[in-house]
């Protein structure tokens, strides 16, 4: 079990690590490769960047209960 999630805890991380590189900084990011450069005309972020938004919370959340739910069965372990 520990094991499980120790591994699902490392694929969150680098899943994270990349959302978080693909969103638009000040200058651009790696999200303008993948069409999330494209300004709207109404001044309001694009649709591939608020998907992007939602994906990355959602990614977040789960690498929030996999760090809660392995520190607790570490600490029933021992």
């Amino acid at each position: 079990m520990v094991m499980g999630f120790s591994i699902a805890l490392i694929i969150f991380s680098l899943l994270l690590m990349l959302l978080v590189l693909m969103h638009k900084g000040k200058g651009g990011g790696l999200s303008d490769m993948f069409g999330g450069g494209m300004q709207s005309s109404v001044g309001g972020s694009s649709v591939a960047e608020r998907n992007l938004d939602r994906i990355t919370v959602v990614v977040g959340l789960l690498w929030f209960a996999s760090i809660v739910v392995l520190g607790l069965l570490l600490k029933l372990d021992g």
